[in-house]
């Protein structure tokens, strides 16, 4: 199979076929599940649909709007076994993946619904962040802030609302390579981890949750691995809709210095 057939995940170019908005269920995924589906559906099917899901028209996830699906059991369904005469091939993935890849399509839901539903004030927005959002422990912002997270001086200029607004509900969904953590199991049996910053011939340098920087000698390592999950928590439900906004249009304010 194609990698780009498993790519068209639950599109169906039937253009006498209207699309239908799934109606929200009572099934509350849990931010594990999102997390493994984010991942999945990150690898797997962007190709087509792009990161928002709006990359097939008439199709589009972030809105809840499908060709073939009126539940999520249908949606499962798609992903296993594919439509068959259009692109959507089956992607061979067991129910219980199909599942978390739909617990995620769920979530890209929920977060441009925050984004339209809330306008975003920045000078609130700052507050939140430098208060009880409790961000710059790990992020930095200019001057202020600690180092275990990415810094974020200018992140309106790299990332959409979008993309800032699933980065806060959903930090697990999308890990972008240079912000992957490493994993050290050393030979005396310490365990080591922390944001991989730089190596060179024979030592690794990161940064660990204390903002403390380590240089390890390689020779000291029995097993190293990437991390692939975020240590970020999801602020869904941490806080309200309004003060996500808020934080969101302070972050797209973020540009860097002149």
């Amino acid at each position: 199979m194609k990698k780009r057939s498993g790519a068209v995940l639950l599109a169906a170019f039937v253009p006498a076929l209207a699309a239908t908005t799934l109606s929200a269920q009572q099934t509350r995924y849990l931010p594990a599940e999102v997390e493994a589906g984010g991942r999945v559906y990150t690898s797997t099917c962007t190709g087509c649909h792009g990161p928002d899901g709006d990359g097939v028209g008439g199709v589009n996830f972030s809105q809840g709007r499908y060709r073939r699906a009126t539940s999520d059991d249908d949606l499962v369904r798609i992903i296993v076994r594919g439509i068959p005469n259009t692109p959507m091939a089956p992607t061979g993935m067991s129910e219980g993946q199909a599942a978390t890849v739909v617990a995620y399509l769920r979530s890209l839901e929920a977060a441009p619904r925050v984004v339209s539903e809330a306008t975003g004030d920045a000078a609130r927005g700052r507050s939140v962040v430098e208060g009880k959002g409790q961000c710059l422990t790990c992020h930095t912002i200019g001057i202020k802030g600690l180092h275990a997270g990415p810094a974020l001086t200018d992140i309106g200029a790299q990332r959409r609302m979008i993309d800032l607004m699933q980065s806060l509900v959903n930090p697990g969904g999308e890990v972008r390579p240079e912000n992957r953590g490493v994993r050290l199991v050393m030979k005396d049996g310490k365990t080591v981890t922390g944001r991989f910053l730089n190596q060179d011939t024979f030592s690794l340098q990161l940064i660990d949750s204390t903002d403390k920087l380590l240089s390890i000698d390689k020779s000291s390592i029995r097993e190293s691995s990437l991390v692939t999950t975020s240590p970020m928590p999801s602020y869904r439900d941490k806080l309200t809709s309004q003060e996500l906004a808020d934080i969101v249009s302070y972050l797209a304010s973020l540009e860097g210095r002149p």
